[in-house]
């Protein structure tokens, strides 16, 4: 592949990715996304010194270190739309030369932890508990418009996904990643697992009405009931599969932690869901800061 044009690769006056605002010397090689902007500062309050503060539209990006571990926080705002832009940016800062606007002949691998909410689609999953997904399943799209591949296990899960929920007859085929099995075994003590569906919206995508009908009234509990030998499907929320699959695709490590701040089967919502994320944004940047 030749030289990137200016419409593909844009980049802002300082020499930054264009929605991000991030230059690659302001990256750090582990990178925790957040959806809330806010939550970056909830992260980055730990840190011990903190390098860069930058921020473009919904994009908030801190990098700084815990001990001798250098670390970014990016904030991705909501929905797989979003993931598509900052994991192909991401990527962009480590293995592509912005000077000469080519690929690196040695690509680099960051590490993309998900510290996120979602809600539970398990009884045994009580809100303010945590999830570390061990597979991405998306019925989001997003994964549709890049060639990509998957092993056999993951065909299967897909295969019999479709079969069960029959989804794919009103809606776009769903797609599959694996978490890095590098990074979740690391993520075990106080942390369930399981399959994350991820969906294109909160309200009719994850089962809600409040004044319009659904195609697919009984969907929650069809993702419920869905099981392939141990993996059951634990959570739903609207960023997992994509950070999942384009991570994949392009190299990077990437695991996913939820806090459970509703349980849709038992209609219960977190208390104080602040609270909740607090102790898993400190639970998982000990564990992180290790890595």
């Amino acid at each position: 592949m030749g030289k990137i044009a200016e419409s593909e690769l844009i980049l802002n006056k300082r020499g930054a990715i264009y929605h991000l605002d991030v230059r690659p010397e302001e990256l750090a090689s582990t990178v925790i996304t957040v959806g809330d902007p806010d939550r970056v500062k909830a992260v980055s309050k730990h840190f011990d010194k903190i390098e860069f503060e930058l921020q473009h539209r919904e994009f908030v990006t801190h990098t700084g270190t815990i001990g001798n571990k250098r670390i970014s926080v990016v904030s991705t705002g909501i929905g797989p739309d979003n993931i598509d832009i900052v994991v192909n940016e991401l990527d962009a800062l480590v293995n592509i030369d912005f000077k000469t606007r080519t690929i690196k002949p040695q690509l680099s691998h960051l590490n993309i932890i998900r510290l996120g909410t979602s809600g539970s689609l398990q009884q045994n999953i009580p809100v303010d508990s945590f999830v570390a997904t061990t597979h991405g399943l998306g019925i989001d799209n997003l994964l549709n418009y890049y060639r990509h591949d998957n092993n056999d296990e993951e065909m299967q899960i897909i295969q019999q996904f479709v079969a069960h929920t029959q989804i794919s007859n009103n809606f776009s085929h769903p797609y599959i990643s694996s978490a890095a099995s590098g990074l979740l075994k690391h993520f075990v003590n106080g942390y369930h697992h399981g399959i994350t569906v991820t969906c294109p919206g909160f309200y009719g995508p994850q089962g809600r009405v409040l004044r319009l009908g659904l195609t697919n009234p009984d969907l929650i509990n069809r993702l419920t009931e869905f099981s392939f030998g141990i993996h059951k499907i634990t959570n739903f929320e609207m960023e997992t599969s994509a950070i999942y699959g384009l991570g994949k695709l392009l190299g990077h490590q990437c695991l996913s932690i939820s806090t459970i701040v509703a349980n849709r089967i038992k209609k219960e919502f977190s208390k104080d869901g602040d609270a909740a994320i607090e102790t898993m944004i400190k639970k998982s940047l000990e564990i992180i800061s290790t890595l």
